[in-house]
């Protein structure tokens, strides 16, 4: 089917075996919404139940047709927890959280003494750490190794290891509407390309913003027992601490911290730091619309927004989405320039 076309649109929730996560039964919702962020968690859903769910996996399919075409989506697994009741006269909902597919992986402490040794195949280690949840975990094509050794502290949960891999590596977690997580390279290329000019599926109203405000001009960069520090004060620059104390007044420093996780092996502690402070001063430009439903564009992969008539034409990366269990699955995104 045409998913830039309308279709209509209904749902089915499925109950989840945590063994083989197939599809086990139905559960009745009412309505809905679907979270999803490139950080943490990295997705959740709030559902309006008829029925108490207990603690549970679940899975939320779109059943969608157009003229004489149809598709079934899964659009989100996680796991349900017990919920919130709500009475109204003789009327039961059933408020549910559901949490993503890396709940389990957050709620496990990692082993005391964990360590990551320089030159390990960093995603491969990743998709250990991520085997201990139920989902599946696939890595897609060969991630580079390790620049220098990671070492978990005692109170860091599994989760939190995997995250600090990933952003020595530059990789990223894909995750699927089936659960499955995808450890892979950022993504280069756009997934889908948005048009003004062709077939759009974009919405008119939209937000276009760059945040210069919180821009750093001074970085300090710390590796063991080692540190360097480095101050823009270039008059022509824009955000050095020269053009801030004349606006803010003070001495105009705006400081960040940087552990060198992502340092190159030819690569001085003060280059790195130039080179992260340099790419900190270009503040995204972060755009923010709604757009129809496409199965699949995630977060985390990039998109094309050509908008000519908004001055917007470029490359942008899926920072948020929200998907809203209703007509038409209305999806809010939100994206950065890269």
């Amino acid at each position: 089917m045409d998913w830039r076309g309308g279709f209509s649109a209904l749902y089915e929730l499925k109950r989840v075996d945590p063994v083989s996560f197939n599809d086990m039964g139905s559960l009745d919702f009412v309505s809905g919404t679907i979270d999803k962020t490139d950080t943490g968690l990295m997705e959740s859903a709030d559902l309006q139940m008829t029925e108490n769910p207990g603690e549970c996996w679940v899975r939320v399919y779109l059943k969608a047709r157009q003229e004489q075409s149809g598709a079934r989506v899964p659009l989100f697994t996680g796991l349900a927890s017990v919920p919130e009741r709500t009475l109204d006269g003789v009327r039961i909902t059933y408020e549910v959280e559901c949490y993503s597919v890396l709940k389990p992986i957050e709620d496990i402490l990692v082993a005391r003494g964990y360590y990551a040794p320089a030159g390990a195949d960093a995603a491969g280690l990743v998709a250990d750490l991520l085997s201990v949840g139920p989902a599946p975990v696939v890595v897609d094509g060969d991630g580079p190794s390790l620049e220098e050794a990671i070492v978990a502290e005692d109170d860091q949960s599994v989760l939190d290891v995997v995250w600090m891999i990933l952003n020595a590596i530059g990789w990223r977690l894909r995750i699927e509407g089936n659960g499955t997580i995808h450890v892979c390279a950022p993504s280069t290329e756009p997934v889908a390309i948005f048009d003004t000019e062709d077939n759009d599926v974009v919405e008119v109203s939209m937000t276009d913003s760059q945040d210069w405000f919180s821009v750093p001009n001074c970085i300090r960069v710390t590796s063991g027992d080692r540190y360097v520090e480095i101050i823009d004060d270039d008059p022509e620059s824009a955000v050095s601490t020269v053009a801030r104390q004349a606006t803010r007044g003070g001495n105009g420093q705006v400081w960040m911290n940087d552990s060198a996780s992502s340092i190159g092996s030819n690569e001085s502690l003060g280059e790195y730091a130039m080179r992260i402070l340099k790419a900190n001063q270009s503040p995204a430009r972060t755009i923010k619309y709604s757009r129809r439903f496409l199965p699949d564009v995630v977060v985390t992969d990039m998109v094309g927004l050509h908008l000519p008539g908004v001055g917007i034409d470029g490359r942008f990366r899926i920072t948020s989405q929200t998907i809203e269990l209703g007509y038409g699955c209305r999806t809010s995104e939100e994206v950065v320039a890269v």
